[in-house]
């Protein structure tokens, strides 16, 4: 099966093809995230979409080499501006830090120094990956057997300034009056290609990211940072050009290169990154090595909203995982809630959308926990088998998520498990169909994801009681009672679920 997939650079849907002369291995880096702050939903539905389309990929027999970056070297508020203007990311988060460590507001677990820019990063960048790992991303689980696999800047700064010297050296880059290098876009004819932000636009500040303090030293409004000299800046680096740090744009060029190869398959990231960070590092890339192409297909994902509008701390509506999971929601739900749309629209995420995917998932492991059970039965009609083939044919039309979610349901809803089956002399069994719908669920990612429940706050031994008390009182055929006590416990903020395999909790998301 082939997967046709929408390439940002052309503005098409094209047949994928590696660049692996057998056809089995993708190389794929993603962009990662700034550890400066704990990562919120919208940054993770992009880097949740990479995992889908890896996945999706391995579904079809491909071995995907994925790296993904982390990072940690103190870039500025504004790259969006050619040449890295407001604050040190590092400083701001150090300060944030501080201050909370003041008021007594630093939670217990973050043992960090505010004062230690790389032990700050390391405190984000660990939260991170234990938030990726909660919500299944399976690029933590390769880095947990090979680190490289999720890089840190601070660890490629001698790579950065072989390619900032390689670049110079091409006349690609310049130092400047300042003592600045800066990449000259002119030199680089494709510029714009990806974004479609043509030179005339960038000459008239169209882009957004123009600096008019720097214009004067620069040939170009459009060029922008390799490495900027600063002996005063909060991380900072020797080099050729004085002590100072590379520019945000470079790292990812470099690591991608060195782990995975000149010219890469696939390069994902946010509708954000677009402009001007993938444009640039194509630019820089592309001439570094004197190749025509850095990555051959460019996966982006769209923006999420909540209620509507733009994700907003002054809201009320800014929400990370760890909010999420605080209030209620399962990992499982937050995951299924932003993949659900397609990564090509933009998603619009809601507590009632996040209930609903719990309901959802709920229907699926009920099945599962069901075709487990009975799972020697023999059967003659098989509709999540007959369903898997489609599920994966809609992935491979440019993830066409909503339309594999919908054949999953159908089938799902086709099965009626409130009682025992009658066994049937087929070629299958209810454990075939199980494994279909794990196959189908390998790519979801859902099913399985272990969910944590968070006990901050709530009065577990009384949760417990209450629930033991409500057992008691069916157990006597007090159902009254026992509906006194379920309302007891909804008023908590608490739903019980009555199984097989007896009764359990969860929070009910608020």
């Amino acid at each position: 099966m082939q997967l046709h997939l929408y390439n940002s650079l052309t503005r098409t849907t094209e047949t994928f093809v590696p660049i692996d002369p057998e056809q089995r291995v993708v190389t794929f880096y993603s962009c990662g995230p700034t550890v400066y702050d704990f990562a919120h939903i919208g940054n993770f539905r992009a880097f949740l979409n990479a995992d889908v389309l890896r996945r999706t990929l391995e579904s079809i027999g491909y071995d995907v080499h994925q790296v993904m970056n982390i990072t940690d070297v103190g870039h500025m508020t504004d790259d969006d501006v050619a040449d890295g203007g407001g604050e040190d990311k590092m400083e701001v988060a150090s300060t944030r830090l501080a201050e909370a460590k003041k008021s007594g507001t630093l939670p217990k677990e973050a043992n960090v120094d505010p004062t230690d820019p790389l032990a700050v990063a390391e405190y984000y960048a660990s939260a991170f990956i234990d938030d990726s790992k909660v919500l299944g991303m399976k690029i933590v689980s390769d880095a947990e057997e090979n680190q490289d696999l999720m890089p840190r800047p601070t660890q490629y700064i001698s790579q950065m300034i072989e390619m900032v010297c390689l670049l110079i050296e091409k006349d690609n880059a310049y130092v400047a009056q300042d003592g600045a290098v800066y990449f000259d876009v002119q030199s680089f004819p494709s510029y714009g290609k990806l974004s479609g932000n043509t030179m005339e636009k960038l000459r008239s500040g169209e882009g957004g990211r123009v600096d008019m303090e720097t214009q004067k030293i620069k040939r170009n409004p459009a060029d922008f940072m390799l490495w900027k000299p600063d002996p005063n800046h909060l991380m900072r680096w020797e080099s050729p050009w004085g002590e100072g740090y590379p520019g945000w744009h470079l790292e990812c060029s470099s690591m991608a290169t060195v782990l995975l190869g000149d010219v890469i398959d696939i390069h994902s990231g946010g509708e954000d990154n677009i402009f001007p960070h993938h444009e640039c590092e194509i630019a820089q890339s592309c001439c570094a090595t004197g190749r025509d192409s850095f990555a051959n297909y460019w996966f982006h994902t769209r923006f999420l909203l909540v209620d509507g509008g733009k994700m907003s701390k002054s809201k009320g509506n800014f929400y990370t995982l760890r909010d999420l999971i605080s209030k209620g929601a399962t990992p499982a739900a937050i995951r299924l809630e932003l993949i659900r749309t397609h990564y090509r629209s933009n998603a619009n995420f809601t507590l009632q959308g996040l209930k609903d995917s719990q309901r959802q998932i709920d229907r699926w492991r009920r099945l599962a926990t069901w075709l487990s059970t009975h799972g020697d039965v023999k059967v003659t009609e098989t509709p999540l088998q007959d369903a898997k083939e489609k599920f994966i044919t809609s992935m491979c039309d440019d993830l066409n998520i909503a339309g594999a979610i919908g054949i999953l349901s159908e089938a799902v809803g086709s099965y009626a498990i409130d009682c025992n089956p009658d066994e049937k002399d087929g070629p299958s069994t209810f454990g075939d169909e199980l494994k279909a719908l794990h196959d189908m669920d390998a790519i979801l990612g859902v099913v399985e994801l272990e969910d944590r429940v968070c006990t901050e706050n709530l009065d577990v031994s009384k949760i417990e009681s209450l629930i033991e008390a409500r057992l008691d009182a069916r157990s006597n055929k007090e159902w009254i009672r026992a509906d006194e006590l379920r309302d007891e416990l909804c008023a908590l903020g608490i739903e019980i679920k009555d199984g097989p395999e007896g009764t359990s909790w969860s929070r009910v998301v608020q």
